[in-house]
């Protein structure tokens, strides 16, 4: 697969759910609120994996990425330009949210910009114990939706629809608890911008969701999706 298209495709991909995620919470989370939101983030996925997911396979989340990685669905060669696609395009989405949103009056992103966190940064004041849960199980499950389209036996051309529901379901489950991360990237995209105690708590939403990732491929393995042989567990990466 050529690597320049899939860091411009994780690219556009990412700034597409950064826009319709982050972006519906920010500009229009009062009105939504969070059955609306969750199902933005949801279409987000779902239209950015028809426009990319046959360049790239729309990933557009480092989490996902790691998934396939350890799965042996992408080459190890290739998880780089993954990463810094999704990375750029999460910094992209958010400055447009951000440029958008100053013009408002009163409006100020430190520690407001859809970013996530717990204690006093939760929407309901979950600790840190109850994030690092929600993290490691949604985002594993998330994983193992995402492996499971690649079945043979799964039904074409609706892959999109899957992963876009299953990341609805998981917004609607857990932005009480830390605002949903389950994705690095979009974490990152939105703690960038709002600062502060932010970017002081994004590790948590880069190393649980990274786990849950993993146990994602564990589940997928356990359920019969491949053999341990043809993952990173049991052998070289491709």
């Amino acid at each position: 697969m050529n690597k320049q298209k899939i860091l411009v495709g994780e690219a556009v991909g990412t700034a597409i759910l950064m826009l319709g995620g982050p972006g519906s919470a920010i500009l229009a989370g009062d009105k939504l609120g969070f059955l609306g939101v969750s199902m933005a983030f949801g279409f987000s996925l779902l239209i950015a994996a028809y426009i990319v997911g046959p360049v790239t396979g729309c990933h557009i989340n480092p989490a996902v990425t790691v998934g396939m990685w350890a799965a042996k669905k992408i080459e190890s060669a290739s998880v780089a330009f993954y990463v810094i696609g999704q990375l750029i395009g999460a910094a992209v989405g958010g400055l447009i949210i951000y440029v958008v949103a100053k013009g408002l009056d009163g409006f100020d992103a430190k520690n407001n910009f859809a970013a996530n966190g717990w204690g006093a940064h939760s929407p309901k004041g979950y600790g840190l114990g109850p994030a690092i849960i929600v993290e490691i199980a949604l985002t594993a499950l998330l994983v193992f939706a995402v492996l499971s389209t690649t079945r043979k036996d799964f039904a074409p051309g609706f892959g999109g629809v899957v992963a876009g529901l299953t990341l609805a379901l998981i917004h609607l489950i857990s932005i009480p608890v830390d605002n949903t991360s389950v994705n690095p990237a979009r974490s990152f995209g939105a703690a960038i911008f709002a600062g502060g105690d932010a970017l002081s708590q994004l590790w948590a939403f880069i190393v649980f969701p990274i786990i849950g990732a993993l146990v994602g491929v564990g589940i997928w393995l356990a359920l019969g999706g491949g053999e341990l042989k043809d993952t990173i567990f049991g052998g070289k990466a491709a």
